[in-house]
C-alpha cells in the first residue's frame, strides 16, 4: 500500500522526520514505494546508484536504510558534490545526458542491484539514463525512475500526451513486458521483454522489476474437470 503520509512504521519516513545530518528533498508518497521495493534489500552485500546528488542527503539516507554492506554510488552534474563523498559513498561527476560518462560510471563500478533516477527530470535525462544504465541492474535488481510528473510540464520538455516525454516512451514498455503474448509481426520480444517481469506505475514514480523472462509464459492445470 502506498500512502500519501507514511506512519511511523516506515523506517525510511522516520529517518526523514528524525533527519538532522544533509538535506533531503521528497515527495512524501515516494516513501511507501521505495520501502515496498527496496525492503528485500535491507542488511544485503548491494551496491547502489542514485542519480541526483544535490545536498547528499538522500545517499546517507540509503547507507543507513541498507546497512553496512550496501555501498552507495551518486551521479551529479554539480562539481561540489564530489567532497560529499564518505565511507561506503562514491559520488561520479557528469550529466547524465552525456552517454559516454555514464558508460563510464558502468565500467567502473559494474552491475548494480538499485536505480534511482532522482537527476534533473528532463525528458531527455531520463530516457537517456535509462537506456545507458538499465542493462546495468542485475537479475532481480530495481529501476526507479521518480518525479514523473515532469513529463507533463512544460518546462522540462514535457506535455500531456505530448510525444517524446518519459511517460509516452514509458507506455511502450506495457506493450513490450506483454510482447510473448503478441500476435502482431509489429510487436516482438524485445531485451525488455526478456529481462522485466513488472512494472509499478504511481504517481511521480514508475518502479522496473529486473528478473529473467525469457521464455513465453507457459500455463498448467491441475485438479479434475467439473463438467
Amino acid at each position: 500500500m502506498v500512502r500519501p503520509n507514511p506512519d511511523d512504521d516506515n523506517p525510511l519516513w522516520q529517518y526523514f522526520c528524525n533527519n538532522q545530518k544533509r538535506l533531503i528533498y521528497k515527495w512524501h508518497q515516494y516513501f511507501d514505494i521505495y520501502h515496498n521495493h527496496f525492503s528485500r534489500f535491507r542488511g544485503l552485500p548491494i551496491k547502489v546508484l542514485e542519480i541526483g546528488v544535490a545536498h547528499g542527503g538522500s545517499l546517507q539516507m540509503w547507507k543507513s536504510y541498507f546497512g553496512e554492506q550496501a555501498y552507495i554510488y551518486g551521479i551529479d552534474i554539480d562539481p561540489r558534490c564530489k567532497q560529499l563523498e564518505e565511507e561506503r559513498v562514491e559520488i561520479f561527476i557528469g550529466s547524465q545526458t552525456d552517454r559516454d560518462f555514464l558508460q563510464y560510471v558502468r565500467n567502473t563500478i559494474g552491475t548494480v542491484d538499485i536505480i534511482i533516477d532522482d537527476g534533473g527530470h528532463t525528458m531527455e535525462q531520463q530516457i537517456c539514463s535509462f537506456e545507458e544504465l538499465y542493462p546495468a541492474v542485475q537479475e532481480r535488481g530495481v529501476y526507479l525512475v521518480e518525479d514523473l510528473h515532469t513529463s507533463y510540464w512544460s518546462g522540462y520538455g514535457g506535455g500531456y500526451k505530448k510525444e517524446g516525454t518519459f511517460i509516452e516512451y514509458a507506455k511502450n514498455f506495457i506493450d513490450q513486458l506483454n510482447a510473448w503474448h503478441s500476435q502482431d509481426h509489429g510487436l516482438t520480444p524485445s531485451y525488455l521483454t526478456k529481462t522485466c517481469t513488472g512494472l509499478h506505475f504511481y504517481d511521480s514514480v514508475l518502479v522496473i522489476e529486473k528478473y529473467p523472462n525469457h521464455y513465453k509464459p507457459k500455463t498448467s492445470m491441475t485438479g479434475k474437470f467439473s463438467f
